[in-house]
């Protein structure tokens, strides 16, 4: 029996031997390439904003008046994607309601300062993590200032400068959502004796803060 065991077991080391030699060898291991997501954010784009505004306008007269209101419109864009960074270009103009009054000595009647459209023109440059966008933006801003007292109202078309951050999130590959807020100056401009004074410098900044829809092309 002990030689029958013997035999047995010499038998089956010399069989696990030959599975082994038949096996392939053990091969070297090569880490992968780091992954990089996929292009969610490159080409153009149209879409829809709208939003509220707050800011301040001030008279040389008349001092400073609050205003408030809000605004819509349309969006036109690009953007590039390098890896995880996305730049980009996105312009808008939007119909405004915004405006403020103030009653002084200087002003009796009542002073008024109003905006009835805005567009910016604007750099952007954000970090695409998955399917989410922040975003820092800043550029061009363009908008009238109508200033109004006793009836008669003076407009002037001027150009100013924006700076905002806002988040983008795309909900499908085509259509996007986002919020985000801007910083507007318009300036100032003279409006002079329609105004109640032979000098009167009227400026107009704005708080926007806006929701919109994008779809990617």
């Amino acid at each position: 029996m002990k030689r029958v065991f013997v035999a047995g077991a010499a038998l089956l080391a010399l069989a696990s031997s030959a599975v082994a030699a038949d096996l392939p060898a053990p091969q070297p291991y090569y880490k992968g390439p780091a992954y990089l997501p996929p292009p969610l954010w490159s080409g153009f784009y149209l879409g829809v904003n709208g939003g509220g505004a707050f800011g301040n306008s001030t008279w040389d007269t008349a001092g400073s008046i609050n205003t408030s209101g809000g605004l819509v419109g349309g969006t036109i864009g690009y953007n590039y994607q390098i890896n995880r960074f996305v730049i980009g270009v996105e312009g808008d103009i939007d119909w405004a309601s915004i405006s403020g009054t103030t009653t002084t000595l200087a002003c009796p009647v009542g002073c008024k300062t109003g905006d009835s459209w805005l567009s910016t023109v604007r750099g952007r440059v954000g970090y695409g993590a998955d399917r989410f966008l922040p975003y820092l933006t800043g550029g061009a801003a363009f908008g009238n200032i109508q200033a109004t007292t006793a009836g008669l109202t003076t407009t002037s078309t001027n150009a100013g400068w924006t700076v905002g951050a806002g988040l983008e999130f795309a909900i499908t590959p085509n259509w996007s959502a986002k919020a985000e807020y801007l910083y507007v100056n318009l300036g100032k401009f003279n409006c002079g004796l329609n105004c109640g004074a032979a000098i009167d410098n009227v400026s107009f900044s704005a708080n926007l803060f806006r929701g919109g829809v994008n779809y990617h092309f």
